[in-house]
């Protein structure tokens, strides 16, 4: 694969600039995930789309791939990038014009799967970005399973693909271990207010911080848990570290990018409401919480409340993934 040829160019590029010699840095490499990938529900046919490199699971709503990845890296930096495009039922309509919840997760052995990219659809539109993910040059090394999600309840619903761009980089700022926390697994969602995960961190870690990725939905559109904002609360060891509310003002900026967003009888638009740390069209970001954890056992644990109960109506929920990275 061409991936494989990334370790040997930048070890060749640092050896020659150890002797004194004046050498261009390596071009970019790029590691195709995901190209053209149909995601479904299809429930009589859960295989309708399936390639030699994409497989479906729950229905298609899950297309599962593998790569072997580069032994290991130098000083790099790794952007995620990311297309997801609706598709066409005829000459005016989309077959899915919701926003959707959607992710891209790596599956490790020994640990919680860690999400690379958390989005959320259009209304109906197309999008694009692109995600620095360099801190987890760790964890992308040897055989990796890959798993994407949308939330879809259609079919055929977007096409998606996923690139790794590979760049070197003269700083390195990588950490030395990434360890998997936290991805509920029930609906891909956390319905319950408190999850946990027991570490061991390495001696000679002089630095660790948590990565969490969470967005507040509601299954019935009413206010909580997206449209109401909630207290999420890190724990390190049974005592609160961190507290924070979740939380995106600015979605009407995107409304371009959601060409099937209603408008409703106030003349607000569906795509423009503030929402729990979510906008239809963008991805989520990670917020970064540093941690001060010596050598040894911790708990990490990730608690949010207030969650709406299930009622005759509907319930509110999160979505959430976390992991810890320590530099030595």
């Amino acid at each position: 694969m061409r991936a494989l040829a990334i370790l040997p160019v930048l070890i060749l590029a640092s050896l020659l600039a150890g002797c004194g010699e004046k050498v261009a840095p390596p071009a970019p490499q790029t590691i195709t995930l995901y190209d053209n990938v149909t995601v479904h529900f299809t429930p009589e046919d859960p295989e309708r789309f399936d390639s030699p490199f994409a497989s479906a699971r729950d229905n298609g709503r899950v297309m599962a791939t593998f790569r072997e990845m580069p032994a290991g890296y130098g000083p790099v930096s790794i952007t995620a990038v990311l297309r997801v495009r609706p598709i066409r039922a005829d000459i005016r309509n989309m077959v899915d014009r919701w926003d959707r919840a959607g992710h891209i997760r790596l599956i490790k052995p020994g640990m919680a799967p860690v999400e690379i990219v958390k989005f959320m659809t259009a209304y109906g539109g197309a999008i694009e970005h692109e995600v620095d993910v360099s801190h987890l040059a760790p964890l992308l090394t040897g055989h990796c399973e890959f798993e994407l999600f949308i939330d879809t309840w259609v079919t055929p619903a977007w096409t998606v693909d996923l690139e790794l761009v590979v760049a070197p980089r003269h700083q390195a700022n990588t950490p030395a271990w990434v360890e998997g926390l936290w991805f509920p697994e029930e609906g891909l969602t956390a319905v319950a207010p408190e999850v946990s995960q027991t570490i061991t961190v390495p001696e000679g870690t002089r630095r660790t911080a948590l990565y969490v990725l969470v967005s507040g939905h509601c299954t019935d559109g009413r206010d909580a848990d997206e449209f109401i904002t909630k207290d999420n609360v890190v724990l390190v060891d049974g005592v609160e570290a961190h507290r924070w509310r979740p939380w995106r003002d600015d979605c009407g900026e995107l409304r371009a990018m959601n060409p099937y967003c209603a408008r409703w009888s106030d003349g607000s638009w569906s795509s423009d409401y503030s929402r729990s740390n979510w906008c239809p069209s963008d991805v989520v970001e990670p917020e970064v919480f540093e941690l001060e954890l010596t050598p040894g056992e911790h708990t990490i644990s990730y608690r949010i409340e207030d969650i709406r109960p299930e009622d005759e109506d509907g319930k509110g929920y999160w979505r959430l993934s976390g992991h810890l990275a320590g530099w030595r």
